[in-house]
């Protein structure tokens, strides 16, 4: 096959000059056409969209990017195993696309730590990095923040090189305590977040919420997966005697764990115990779960992390970048939670 005949060569990508040479242009007049600048023809611009879509050329933006010295990229580390963390993700793309920027994601698995994330994101040449939920050291938050510009997102941190998006946990376990107690409840267990990203802010929550009402706060160690939640209810009821008449759990993935081990113990949800959980996944809104949640907004929570990772980038913060941005959660009402029972 030779460079003149029409058609992409294999194992290759095509270049800018394998379209001006297909078309019979000079280089630089492909390189106009492909930034939609001023000086061709009309013919010459039909002439070389058609070649440049017969090879499959695709211009380099990332490439073009760097030799303008700015890479246009926000990295984004997340933990792979949270549904709250790619509706965070689909709400990043959004606002990162209407800024002109673009996004390189890196996960953390059982098997791929937060430091080889951030290395990739590193290596990916990423002008700032939004981290999710990052239950790494303050210190190691510390030294990314030091090599380029950096957002926490839905962590409580402080530190001068470090801007903070998060929501209001300890208001958000109030909104819970409250609808509660509003429909009777007086037992009320809290199945926390055990070393989670703000599982310590939900702690104070449930207790400044229990407090309020002169109710008794009992704490059962769980977690942010389906089966600590799970494993808390089975050590629940393995106890023995008056189940309470309420749960509020760390997250929605831990009070669906919770509500699996109710049904199977056979009690009935909310005629006997009631749930709440926290985020307002996209799951928890699905018919067959309905669950009674409280929901931190994560589009609305993206945007502002993008809207600070480009301040900084650009060097546009003002006074408030390196403040928290802090989301007001609401609660949302589903099928989970009742009256108590008499």
């Amino acid at each position: 096959m030779t460079i003149e005949q029409v058609g992409p060569v294999p194992g290759r990508r095509s270049t800018l000059a394998d379209v001006a040479r297909q078309a019979g242009v000079s280089t630089a007049l492909v390189s106009l056409v492909m930034r939609g600048a001023p000086g061709a023809s009309p013919a010459n611009r039909e002439k070389v969209h058609r070649v440049a879509r017969e090879l499959g050329y695709v211009p380099d933006s990332r490439a073009r990017a760097l030799r303008q010295g700015r890479s246009q990229l926000l990295g984004v580390m997340f933990h792979v195993q949270q549904p709250f963390h790619a509706d965070v993700i689909e709400g990043i793309y959004e606002a990162a696309e209407a800024a002109g920027y673009d996004v390189v994601l890196s996960a953390v698995t059982d098997s791929r730590s937060e430091d080889k994330a951030i290395g990739t994101l590193l290596a990916d040449r990423c002008q700032a990095v939004i981290l999710v939920a990052p239950q790494s050291s303050r210190e190691w938050l510390a030294e990314v923040g030091s090599r380029l510009p950096t957002v926490v997102l839905v962590r409580h941190v402080r530190h001068p090189d470090l801007a903070v998006v998060r929501a209001a946990d300890v208001k958000g376990l109030a909104l819970a305590i409250d609808h509660l107690v509003s429909l009777g409840h007086t037992t009320i267990v809290h199945i926390d977040g055990a070393g989670s990203p703000s599982a310590e802010q939900r702690r104070r929550g449930y207790r400044a919420g229990m407090a309020r009402h002169g109710l008794e706060p009992r704490i059962l160690r769980g977690g942010w997966a389906e089966i600590n939640g799970s494993q808390a209810v089975d050590r629940l009821l393995a106890e023995g005697g008056d189940l309470p008449t309420a749960i509020v759990a760390f997250n929605d993935p831990c009070a669906n764990g919770a509500l699996s081990s109710l049904h199977r113990a056979g009690i009935a949800v909310p005629d006997q115990v009631s749930v709440v959980g926290f985020d307002d996944t996209h799951l928890a809104g699905f018919s067959h779960i309905g669950l009674t949640t409280v929901r931190q907004d994560a589009g609305q929570m993206a945007r502002l992390a993008v809207s600070r990772a480009i301040s900084l980038i650009e060097r546009t913060d003002g006074p408030d970048v390196h403040h928290d941005g802090v989301v007001v959660p609401v609660l949302v009402v589903r099928g989970t939670t009742g009256p108590r029972r008499t």
